[in-house]
């Protein structure tokens, strides 16, 4: 297994910062680079099980919580951004660790101001230095904190970004696809041609198998835009997970949760919240919420803030359902 150490991480350091000046718009007020963090050291973790009591883990990688220009790239220091991923740790990664271990590195992910969706987000330089980030955080959490359990993947947005690179990169290998129990890359499209170049890549069609992948992205009908909802996007159906057209009703929603950003209490939970079906032509998951809602910095109608909260409950049970079919083999 190819392990980074910080000796290699140094190294990446110094060739990033070499080549930032050569950019064009670099100046040396944006040019930094944080420093790379140390997965031996339980700072750079989010969550890390000092004894993990459960037969599965979820590795989950938080989604763009750093909004700033410069520099580019997060600070895992900074108390400000420490305390919204931990915030994630409940109103997301909350939908697995009721059922599993839960794990969450730390990683220097890119500004959203950096990203160009137009553009291909898997060789941009800055998003690479996140990226290559979770792939030593896995390597550590593999090595040194999960021998033999399986696990779950799940990210949102950017941590989805980074999880498929990391499935595309890495699990070609038998030895990783029979551990995973299954991959949550909610808030990012995994698309067709991603299927047909990456064949060990699969989409879940039914709510209890195993070693496939979940991904949707959530929006009103007719929205435009969304920068994370790619040509050719595959789709399952949170409430009914299938990946057919089929409508689901607002019935079969179990609950949708809101969060509290500063204490990560429940605000609301509402049962039966909205129902939801496929675009077949886009791959989004269309959804009518029964109210206005600040969608942030993204198009009207696209509701990537809530691709956890509208379907939270669902989620909860279906990682549980999962991980019983995988430990039933």
């Amino acid at each position: 297994m190819k392990r980074f150490g910080l000796h290699s991480c140094l190294l990446f350091f110094l060739l990033a910062v070499a080549a930032l000046p050569a950019l064009a718009g670099t100046t040396p007020d944006n040019a930094g680079v944080p420093p790379c963090p140390d997965y031996a050291d339980d700072f750079s973790w989010a969550a890390r099980e000092a004894t993990p009591d459960k037969p599965v883990d979820v590795f989950y990688v938080y989604p763009t919580i750093y909004p700033e220009a410069s520099p580019k790239n997060m600070d895992i220091r900074r108390k400000d951004l420490r305390a919204r991923a931990e915030h994630l740790l409940v109103a997301q990664a909350g939908v697995f660790s009721g059922s599993a271990n839960l794990f969450a590195p730390f990683y220097r992910q890119v500004s959203f101001t950096v990203l160009d969706p137009e553009k291909d987000m898997f060789h941009d330089q800055y998003l690479r230095i996140g990226a290559d980030d979770v792939h030593r955080a896995f390597d550590y959490y593999l090595a040194r904190l999960n021998p033999d359990r399986p696990f779950i993947l799940a990210g949102d947005s950017q941590g989805s970004v980074v999880l498929l690179d990391l499935l595309r990169r890495r699990f070609f290998e038998p030895a990783l696809q029979e551990r995973l129990v299954a991959a949550y890359l909610i808030g990012y499209s995994v698309t067709r041609d991603d299927l047909k170049r990456y064949p060990w890549l699969k989409i879940a069609r039914r709510a209890d198998d195993t070693g496939v992948i979940i991904t949707f992205n959530t929006q009103a009908p007719g929205a435009t835009g969304s920068p994370v909802l790619r040509p050719g996007a595959a789709c399952v159906n949170p409430l009914n997970w299938t990946t057919t057209d089929a409508p689901a009703d607002k019935s079969l929603n179990l609950g949708a949760v809101f969060f509290n950003e500063k204490t990560s209490e429940i605000e609301r939970e509402i049962p039966g919240y909205a129902g939801a079906r496929i675009d077949p032509e886009t791959g989004a998951l269309v959804t009518n919420p029964p109210e206005r809602l600040d969608i942030g910095h993204f198009p009207p109608g696209v509701y990537h803030k809530y691709d956890y909260a509208f379907w939270y409950r669902n989620l909860e049970r279906n990682a549980a359902e999962r991980i019983r079919a995988y430990l039933a083999k």
